[in-house]
C-alpha cells in the first residue's frame, strides 16, 4: 500500500516525542520552549513554557505532566508551576527521550558526552536511568551508545529502547521494582531509529531521520511497512480516535543530527521547518507513551 501523509500543524521550530494523551497529540516544541497539544483538526494550543529544551514526555498516575528538560532536570507541572523532580545533571551530560510507566516511573535515556559530536566507533558511555515519583534516581541499563526513544508493551512487562547510534532496537524485562534484566537486541536496523510507538501485534513503529522514512518492523528485523516523509521524521506516535493515526514529527534538516542548527536553534527559530504529518494504518497502537 502505498502511503501518503498529510500536514496536520506546520511551522514549528524543532518538534519532538510525540504523545497521545487525552484525546489530543502532545509533543514538545524544543527549540520552540514550550510544551504544546493539537486536536485533530489541526487546533494546537501552548500548555506550558519550558525554558531549557523540553524533550520527553510523560504523566504521574495523578494525570501530573513530566518533561524532560534539556538543563538535565526532570520536571514535573503542579497548579502552581513547574517544579524539578530531579536534577541528573551530574549523573549525564544530556538527557533526552523518556517513558514514564504507570506508576509513574520515567525512564530516562542518559548520556555521557555531547551526541552532537559523536563519531562512529567512538567510545562513549549511555545508559538508562529510572527515576521514581519521589526523586529517586538509579541506572538500570548501562553499556548503551545513544539511548532515545522507548515504549513499554501493553502488559507491563517489557521495555523497548531504540539505541540510535548502535542502529538497533533493545529490550528488557521490566522487574516489580522497576529495574532491567534479560537484555537483548530486539532487532537490527538499516539505518539508526529516532523515536518510536508500539502497536497491538507487538511491531514498532521507528522514525529512520537519515532514511527520511518511519517503518513499521516486528521482532527479528522484518520491515512490514515504510512511510516516506518529505523531510526528516524524529519521531512517531499512534493515536487518534482508534488509534488508528500515525502522527509523525518531521523537521527541516539534513540528517538526524543536523549540527548545524542542534548548534544555532535562533536558526531554526527563523527556519520554522517542524511539522506533523499524518496518515491512516491498519494496526492501532498499544502500550505506552
Amino acid at each position: 500500500m502505498n502511503y501518503v501523509t498529510k500536514i496536520l500543524l506546520d511551522e514549528l521550530v524543532w518538534g519532538e516525542s510525540p504523545r497521545w494523551h487525552e484525546r489530543k497529540l502532545w509533543f514538545s516544541d524544543i527549540f520552540g520552549k514550550k510544551v504544546m497539544n493539537v486536536d485533530f483538526s489541526g487546533k494546537a494550543e501552548s500548555v506550558v513554557d519550558v525554558p531549557n529544551l523540553p524533550s520527553g514526555l510523560g504523566w504521574l498516575p495523578d494525570g501530573r505532566l513530566l518533561i524532560v528538560s534539556g538543563d538535565g532536570r526532570i520536571l514535573r507541572q503542579d497548579p502552581s508551576g513547574l517544579s524539578a523532580v530531579t536534577d541528573l545533571s551530574k549523573l549525564a551530560v544530556g538527557i533526552n527521550d523518556m517513558v514514564v510507566d504507570h506508576k509513574g516511573r520515567a525512564y530516562v535515556g542518559s548520556y555521557g558526552y555531547d551526541v552532537r559530536s559523536y563519531k562512529p566507533d567512538q567510545e562513549v558511555e549511555a545508559w538508562i536511568t529510572l527515576v521514581t515519583p519521589e526523586g529517586d534516581v538509579r541506572v538500570v541499563a548501562d553499556k548503551m551508545i545513544c539511548p532515545n526513544g522507548m515504549v513499554i508493551t501493553s502488559d507491563g512487562n517489557m521495555l523497548i529502547a531504540a539505541d540510535t547510534f548502535a542502529k538497533q532496537l533493545v529490550a528488557f524485562n521490566i522487574e516489580e521494582d522497576g529495574s532491567l534484566t534479560g537484555r537483548r537486541v530486539w532487532a537490527y536496523m538499516e539505518a539508526g531509529p529516532d523515536g518510536i510507538c508500539i502497536d497491538a501485534e507487538g511491531a514498532i513503529w521507528a522514525a529512520t531521520p537519515n532514511r527520511g522514512e518511519v517503518i513499521r518492523l516486528r521482532e527479528g528485523g522484518e520491515v512490514t511497512h515504510r512511510i516516506k516523509v518529505s523531510t526528516t521524521p524524529l519521531a512517531c506516535m499512534l493515536g487518534g480516535p482508534e488509534r488508528r493515526t500515525l502522527f509523525i514529527v518531521t523537521v527541516d534538516a539534513h540528517n538526524d543530527l543536523d549540527v548545524d542548527t542542534l548548534s544555532n536553534p535562533e536558526a531554526a527559530q527563523i527556519k520554522r521547518g517542524s511539522r506533523i504529518e499524518v496518515v491512516d494504518v491498519e494496526v492501532p497502537g498499544a502500550g505506552l507513551p
